[in-house]
Formats: C-alpha cells, sequence, structure tokens
C-alpha cells in the first residue's frame, strides 16, 4: 500500500514457471502438510513485528494470519521476508501466501490472484487536538506547512498541490513533534498508521480529513488455484460476520478498517 511494486514481471514469469496446469489446487497442498505458509516482514508495526517484550511476532496482520489459518484448519507458519523480495518469493512457490498490507492493482492482479480485501486505506490529515481549521481536501492547505515522510507517496501527493510549503522529515517521529509543537499546520500519512500514531504517540494530536482515494489490501497467491481462492474469500466473509475480523481491527486502531469508508 505504502510502496511500488517491484521486479512485477519476472515474478510474472515465475507465477508460470512454477505452476503446471496439472498441479494440485493450493488449498489441497496446504491441507495436506497441515500448515498455511504466510509471508509477512515482521518489521512493520503496527501490522507485523516482534513484539519487544516476548519476541513474539505481533500485529494486525499477524492476528488476521492466524484468525485464517483457523478457519481454514491449518497451523500458520510465518515466513519473514523482505518487502524488496516477497512477491518474487511467492512467485517461486515459497509460501502459499502473504499477508502484510498488500494494495490490489491491476498490475499486481496480472502476476497473482487476490482474496477479497480485508482492510481498506486512504491518505489521511493528523492535525493538533487544540486546532479546529477543517481541511477537506489538500487544497485547502495551500499557504500552510504540511509535513511528510521523505520520500513517501504522500511528498508526491502534497508536492502536486501548489501553494502547499511541503515539509520532508526522515520519520513519523519527527514531524510528528513538530506538529504537536506548532510548527507544522498538519502532517500526511495512511490512514491505518494515522489511527495508530494517534493512539500510541502520547501527543495531543487528532486525525483529519480523508484527502485521497481509497486503497484495498489483500491476501495475493499464485494463479489457479480456484479451491483455495474460494476458501480464503469464504474464511474473510465468516470472519466479517461474526465480527472477529472487526474486533481485530479494532484492537490495533480504535476503528474498523475492514469495511471500506
Amino acid at each position: 500500500m505504502r510502496r511500488t511494486v517491484l521486479t512485477l514481471i519476472a515474478a510474472s514469469l515465475l507465477a508460470g514457471a512454477t505452476l503446471p496446469a496439472s498441479a494440485a489446487d493450493l488449498l489441497a497442498t496446504a491441507r495436506a502438510r497441515g500448515t498455511l505458509k504466510i509471508a509477512l516482514e515482521g518489521t512493520y508495526p503496527p501490522f507485523n513485528y516482534k513484539d519487544p517484550k516476548t519476541g513474539e511476532l505481533s500485529g494486525y496482520d499477524v492476528d488476521v494470519a492466524r484468525l485464517l489459518a483457523s478457519k481454514l484448519g491449518l497451523k500458520p507458519e510465518f515466513v519473514a521476508t523482505e518487502w524488496s523480495a516477497i512477491l518474487a518469493g511467492l512467485a517461486s512457490g515459497k509460501y502459499d501466501i502473504i499477508v502484510n498490507q498488500v494494495g490490489i492493482n491491476p498490475k499486481r492482479e496480472q502476476a497473482f490472484d487476490f482474496s477479497q480485501p480485508y482492510t481498506y486505506s486512504t491518505p489521511q490529515l493528523l492535525q493538533r487536538q487544540q486546532d479546529k481549521a477543517v481541511y477537506a481536501v489538500l487544497t485547502d492547505l495551500r499557504g500552510r506547512r504540511v509535513g511528510v515522510g521523505q520520500g513517501s507517496v504522500f511528498e508526491q501527493q502534497a508536492k502536486t498541490v501548489p501553494g502547499i510549503d511541503v515539509r520532508s522529515y526522515p520519520g513519523a517521529p519527527e514531524y510528528l513533534q513538530d506538529l504537536a509543537v506548532g510548527r507544522i499546520d498538519a502532517a500526511l500519512n495512511d490512514s491505518l498508521m494515522v489511527a495508530w500514531l494517534v493512539k500510541t504517540s502520547k501527543l495531543p494530536l487528532r486525525a483529519g480529513a480523508r484527502v485521497g482515494k481509497v486503497e484495498r489490501m489483500g491476501i495475493p497467491f499464485q494463479k489457479n488455484n480456484p479451491q483455495f481462492k474460494a476458501a480464503i474469500d469464504k474464511a474473510l466473509a465468516e470472519a466479517a460476520a461474526d465480527g472477529s475480523l472487526s474486533a481485530i481491527s479494532r484492537k490495533w486502531f480504535d476503528a474498523d478498517v475492514s469495511k471500506a469508508p
């Protein structure tokens, strides 16, 4: 969701090379093995990371992956993988799925099949709690100072609007501090991260308006696995219907990000 696709052409070729027409459906393969191999970074809080106290994997994606594996009757087997290699690893069969906030887009769908979305996200503003100004769209911030992560898609987005004084920072901690003390007027990040930052930063900040298109995150897997796709979509639908997916979402974000806004 926050990064561009790397080596998609190579991944697509690998996917075609590693999945002959006669191959067993992924659902049968995983059930014969008894485990669901799940790739994630393990370094991307609040989505997936190692708990500093226990050393165990934790996060929104981890909880979702465990829930889905349980509904499929499988044991989750996590495979920590750097983002730069994660799609190619899926194409080559190193794991069954990726649960790591992978955005669904046409280029990725050329290489992989996706589950139905399990997370929805949009660019969102951060403001000081005491700031009552309403910025409904980015153009409302003309003449204002907006903090963004250096090299991020949000930096690019803010720079497309003439008149915004874009201030780039190494990371969120730096611009959050400047926002809290009034050196900038707003900050721009992903809505999921905004919810997390408001919840955990302990700074007098609040979520502002959502100012971009909705992004859908899904679970990719190799093509030509119709039984697996049906099973994972059914598991997600059941998790939505019984409230377990919403409960995980609210645990991490104090909001239900599993439904389209």
